[in-house]
C-alpha cells in the first residue's frame, strides 16, 4: 500500500526561524491520525503546506504519490483554525459555494448534517456564536469526498455538549479509505477516535506510533503521555 502522506526530510523557514525541521514520517490510507505538541510545534504550519497554502522551504511533501500542487488540492479537505469564510453569508449559501467550487463535495451529507446539528441554513455567519460557526466549517469540510482531510482544532470553540456529536461526525461521514488528520489540544475528547499519534515539538517529530501500542507500552492515556511529554512546554 502507498502512503496517502509523505514527508521527505521536510523543512520550513519563516525568516532565521525554523518551524518545520527535517520532518520524515509516511502516513498511510484509512487512518485517523492526531497531530499533537504544544502551541508554536509546527502543527498548523505542516497543514498549510499540505494544503498548498505555504511553500516549502525545504524537502518534499507528497499527496497520494503527487507534490503539493494543483491536483493534490483536489484531493485535501482542509478545516483551518481560523474563521475563513464571508460573514455575511448565509449557512445555505456557504453550501452552495462549497457545492460550485468543489467537484466532489456532496449536498446530501451536509443538508443531513445541517439538519442534525439543528443549524438554521438561512441565518447569517455574522450572527452565529463561534461554536455554530466551527459546525458549519467542519461540515463543509466533512462534506467533501476527499481524500485526505486536515482538521486543525475541530472542536476547540465547540460546548461540551456537541463535541461527542462532532466527534461522531467526524468519524461516520469520510470515506474509511480515506485519512483525517486532526490537530487539537482537547486530546481527551478524541483519543478513543485515534489510530496514530505523532507528536510535535520545535517543528521536529519527538513520536509517531499507534494509539494503541502507546497505552499498552504504558498503561496510560494518549492524553496523560503526552502531559508527561510536554510537561516542561
Amino acid at each position: 500500500m502507498e502512503p496517502i502522506l509523505e514527508f521527505r526530510d521536510l523543512y520550513k523557514m519563516f525568516g532565521n526561524k525554523r518551524a518545520v525541521n527535517g520532518i520524515n514520517i509516511k502516513i498511510y490510507p484509512g487512518k485517523i491520525v492526531g497531530l499533537l505538541g504544544p502551541n508554536g510545534s509546527g502543527k498548523t504550519t505542516i497543514f498549510k503546506m499540505i494544503a498548498g497554502l505555504l511553500k516549502v522551504t525545504g524537502g518534499q511533501i507528497l499527496v497520494d504519490g503527487l507534490f503539493t500542487g494543483v491536483e493534490s488540492k483536489s484531493i485535501v479537505s482542509y478545516l483551518p483554525d481560523n474563521d475563513f469564510l464571508d460573514p455575511q453569508l448565509s449557512i445555505m449559501e456557504c453550501v452552495n459555494m462549497y457545492a460550485t467550487f468543489f467537484d466532489d463535495f456532496d449536498l446530501n451529507r451536509a443538508m443531513e448534517m445541517i439538519e442534525n446539528l439543528r443549524l438554521d441554513i438561512n441565518s447569517r455567519l455574522r450572527s452565529l456564536s463561534k461554536g455554530n460557526k466551527e459546525k458549519v466549517n467542519l461540515i463543509l469540510t466533512m462534506s467533501r469526498r476527499a481524500k485526505l482531510y486536515l482538521l486543525d482544532e475541530p472542536i476547540g470553540g465547540v460546548d461540551p455538549a456537541a463535541r461527542s456529536y462532532i466527534v461522531n461526525t467526524i468519524i461516520n461521514n469520510y470515506d474509511p479509505a480515506a485519512t483525517v488528520i486532526i490537530s487539537t489540544h482537547l486530546i481527551s475528547e478524541i483519543e478513543n477516535i485515534l489510530d496514530e499519534v505523532v507528536f510535535l515539538n520545535q517543528g521536529q517529530v519527538m513520536l509517531y506510533n499507534s494509539a494503541e501500542n502507546l497505552r499498552m507500552e504504558n498503561r496510560k492515556s494518549v492524553d496523560q503521555i503526552f502531559r508527561e511529554v510536554f510537561v516542561c512546554y
